[in-house]
């Protein structure tokens, strides 16, 4: 990113490991602005955007439904069954998202940002200034994602299998995170690293005044 923006921060980490609430953090406490892929690539699958256009020229007119808009459990459903079209819709959808996350980032030079993502890759890297990689026992992944989501055992472990693994996420990360512990536990990981690169808190003053 340009030198202009003021700090680009990547958060990566496995299904469960508990992004969404370490991502909610950093905006209420730090003013940062968060950036999911995954919702990124969401507006890329509504009517006229080109993420769908590449859908149906792979898939088929018949994913969409009476509205025109994408019927997402059977592309799901697609993508499962044939590797080689998914293959061809990730080379084809990957570049749009991150040229979007990049226009996004831009737009808001004035404030910390943050990036969301479960798949990190190169270009990953280099939108962000530095990577940090959330941790969270597998054991603890599966017992929120059972209260949270009602995910079974089963489909827990076959999405983990699907997605990268810890030595995948160490080796890009430059910081790693444990959320295996209580949440002020993170909350006071993510407030050292972030004194260390000198980023405040919004409410630095309203803290001590409670000390």
């Amino acid at each position: 990113m340009e030198d202009t923006q003021t700090f680009v921060l990547g958060l990566t980490g496995g299904v469960g490991a508990g992004k969404s609430t370490v991502l909610a953090y950093l905006e209420e406490a730090y003013g940062f602005y968060v950036i999911q892929t995954d919702l990124t690539a969401r507006t890329l699958m509504e009517p006229g955007m080109p993420g769908l256009c590449a859908a149906v020229e792979i898939f088929g007119e018949d994913i969409l439904d009476g509205t025109g808009s994408l019927c997402r459990p059977l592309l799901a459903e697609r993508m499962f069954g044939n590797a080689e079209l998914r293959r061809q819709l990730d080379a084809r959808t990957h570049p749009l998202v991150w040229e979007a996350v990049r226009r996004e980032t831009a737009a808001h030079r004035e404030r910390p940002v943050v990036i969301e993502t479960a798949i990190p890759g190169k270009e990953f890297r280099d939108t962000c200034r530095e990577i940090w990689y959330l941790y969270t026992s597998e054991d603890v992944r599966a017992a929120r994602l059972a209260e949270s989501r009602g995910y079974s055992a089963e489909k827990t472990r076959g999405i983990m299998a699907n997605q990268a693994d810890e030595a995948a996420f160490a080796r890009l990360a430059d910081a790693r995170i444990d959320n295996s512990g209580p949440p002020e536990e993170t909350r006071r990981q993510v407030d050292r690293l972030l004194a260390e690169r000198g980023i405040p808190k919004m409410n630095m003053a309203k803290d001590r005044a409670d000390t």
